[in-house]
């Protein structure tokens, strides 16, 4: 990896820069995306087992009902399946126009991929001594995937627990480049001032990759407000491959967590680890030592952990759980939001391939999702108000400065061994779980 500086002919070439940048977001794939539409299936037992193969985009579960983003294709799987359902489009209006709530740049106080960039840049300016900005990789349509190292004494490699928090796998979520972002911002500005923070800066290393997907993101912003994916162009003529279905521990377990549709909506692409997107988290991964880790998504307002592939709980399920709970506890005494939490299988639905059974099938380290808010899409969905964005950032930041004290608390207590079976597992030579592992 090679540190994102900001020499003087930077500044010099920003305008062609940025011209360059526009001339890809022109030039990249941009067709009108089929038209969308949600419907309810009933929540029952029976037609939850019969829905979960379909590979269909389930948004949440309200009063007995699972809510469902549909295209004509996944119409015609209901359809096929005789599984019987509702038309709720009209119950909400951002499927058929733009909010009119953003005030700010192209998507309002949310961040762009340029504006992003300027601003970890500006961060790394202000903050030479403590913040390092990293290019972990490039996407299909040339973006930077950037990760701010955070530390006391950040050109150094230290010997001190190292944390990750990552943002927007998924493009319509666009809160989930938010939280870590103000994450990094608010360690760097209250160092100073903040004895816990400065706690947490000395004595560990914070990374902070708050975009994983630019190239969906940005799809997401100018062309379709429920993009999901990243920009794949498929062999069959469709877009984008779901990167929390890309990861290499449990890919392709089955097609219920994860469909071999390209396109659906939940698709886990022709490898696992095809995308560059999340080959640039494995590649950062397997060089750090991390001692937890958070993935943010939205929406659901939860926090979730391995395993989302099987029901079968991990042989960490209490550390898991406990950590968890404190977290919840930390957070609902900031705004009074309660965050559930529990195992991604058994409190949502079966999910492989993802990014969080990942890193704790190959490093057994606590590893979680977590879903903002709000609980469901009749509260707004992935169309926070921009109003919200700051109290959801406070809510949360309890709790990823407590899961970087447990790390420095908790630091050099992996077993020995770790180290290499990790590696193994990394590079493939491991073994991939099946049915029978608990």
């Amino acid at each position: 990896m090679n540190a994102v500086r900001e020499p003087a002919k930077r500044r010099a070439l920003a305008v062609a820069i940025f011209g360059f940048s526009c001339g890809l977001l022109l030039s990249s794939p941009a067709a009108p995306p089929e038209k969308k539409d949600i419907v309810s299936v009933e929540r029952t037992p029976r037609l939850a087992a019969r829905l979960q193969p379909l590979g269909l985009d389930q948004l949440f579960e309200w009063e007995g009902r699972v809510y469902i983003l549909v295209g004509p294709r996944d119409i015609w799987k209901l359809d096929r399946n005789r599984i019987p359902y509702l038309l709720e489009s009209h119950k909400f209006p951002a499927l058929n126009s733009r909010p009119s709530l953003l005030q700010g740049g192209i998507n309002g106080d949310y961040h762009s991929y340029l504006e992003l960039e300027t601003d970890l840049q500006a961060l790394e300016r202000s903050y030479p001594q403590m913040a390092r900005l990293f290019t972990i990789g490039i996407t299909l349509e040339n973006r930077r995937i950037y990760a701010l190292k955070i530390s006391d004494n950040v050109a150094l490699d230290e010997e001190e627990a190292e944390v990750l928090f990552l943002g927007c796998h998924h493009a319509r979520e666009w809160i989930s480049v938010e939280v870590p972002f103000l994450l990094a911002k608010y360690l760097l500005e209250n160092y100073a001032s903040d004895a816990g923070v400065r706690r947490a800066v000395n004595e560990s290393e914070v990374w902070i990759a708050p975009l994983v997907n630019p190239d969906g993101l940005e799809y997401s912003i100018r062309f379709y407000r429920y993009w999901r994916k990243n920009r794949r162009l498929n062999a069959d003529g469709s877009y984008g491959v779901d990167l929390n279905r890309n990861y290499g521990y449990g890919w392709a377990y089955d097609n219920g967590g994860s469909s071999p549709e390209p396109a659906s909506e939940v698709y886990r692409g022709s490898a696992a680890f095809s995308e560059p997107e999340t080959r640039a988290v494995r590649d950062l991964f397997e060089q750090r030592e991390f001692q937890a880790l958070v993935t943010y998504h939205s929406y659901s307002q939860v926090i979730l952990y391995p395993w989302g592939y099987t029901t079968t709980p991990t042989d960490k399920e209490g550390l898991h759980r406990s950590l968890a709970a404190a977290m919840s506890t930390l957070m609902a005494a900031v705004n009074g939001r309660v965050y559930g939490f529990g195992p991604s299988a058994a409190s949502s639905y079966l999910t492989n391939g993802d990014m969080t059974d990942w890193a704790f099938g190959v490093s057994g380290i606590p590893a979680y999702t977590i879903e903002l808010p709000p609980v469901d899409q009749l509260g707004g969905g992935f169309f926070n108000a921009e109003r919200d964005i700051d109290p959801i950032f406070r809510e949360n930041l309890p709790a990823a400065l407590f899961l970087i004290d447990w790390s420095i608390s908790n630091f050099g207590a992996s077993p020995l061994g770790l180290r290499e079976a990790r590696a193994d597992l990394l590079r493939g030579r491991g073994k991939v779980p099946g049915r029978h592992l608990r």
